[in-house]
């Protein structure tokens, strides 16, 4: 299994050199749950879209430090190819601002919440279960980073797992797109330097705290790993049969 990751952000220059890549977070994500599992890092913050939406087993978009509404031109050519992506049935991940745009190229609507910064280790309910979300798991924790979020899900669109900081905090498209506004992919140190350097200037000092006090928790992080690996796997065999 081969998945394009469309990198639509970078770690800020000041953490690169102890942190690596969205790439290499998202394959040790996959590889948790398929060893087996590989990454072809496509920057599409430099304009570099996938010529087809076949050439990778599924795609994954990740978080950035941009929003949908900034209309970067980059933006519409991505949303353009996850549209085609979704026609075409090829499985489609969404990760934080992954599942902003992915709802934008939708149909819906993202913007600023009026809830402020959700940062830290955040718990959401399972609203609905899909075939490969295996385990009789209710909720689940996993590290959040944004100001952004859905407020209005496209047409169609199913509610996976929601809080009350986040109503769609998960959302599927029928059996080929699936989207978490929250960073199943990012370590306890890599969230804790990240609102560190964000603090007082970005994050409010008090939220920053607050969001500091969670990073102990444990979260389900590989959990949701399992799942996006099994989402893809399940694709797989929905398309060959």
């Amino acid at each position: 299994m081969r998945i394009g990751v469309l990198e639509a952000g970078r770690v800020p220059p000041d953490m690169a050199e102890r942190h690596d890549g969205f790439g290499p977070m998202m394959e040790r994500l996959l590889q948790a749950a398929d060893p087996a599992a590989s990454v072809a890092v496509y920057p599409v913050i430099d304009g570099v879209i996938p010529e087809a939406t076949t050439q990778e087993d599924g795609w994954i978009v990740t978080g950035s430090r941009h929003g949908v509404y900034d209309d970067l031109p980059w933006m519409a050519p991505l949303k353009d190819f996850l549209r085609r992506a979704v026609a075409d049935g090829v499985p489609v991940v969404g990760i934080c601002f992954g599942h902003q745009i992915l709802a934008d190229a939708m149909g819906g609507r993202v913007a600023k919440s009026d809830r402020g910064w959700g940062v830290g280790v955040h718990r959401y309910r399972v609203a609905r279960t899909l075939p490969f979300m295996t385990g009789d798991i209710l909720e689940f924790a996993i590290q959040a980073m944004h100001q952004d979020q859905v407020v209005e899900p496209p047409p169609g669109a199913e509610v996976v797992a929601t809080s009350d900081f986040c109503p769609y905090a998960a959302l599927a498209y029928g059996s080929t797109a699936i989207s978490f506004q929250g960073h199943p992919e990012f370590s306890a140190g890599f969230s804790e330097e990240l609102i560190r350097t964000r603090k007082g200037s970005l994050i409010p000092d008090a939220t920053a705290d607050a969001a500091l006090a969670t990073l102990a928790a444990e979260t389900d992080a590989a959990t949701l790993g399992g799942w996006i690996a099994a989402f893809y796997r399940n694709a797989a065999a929905g398309r060959a049969a």
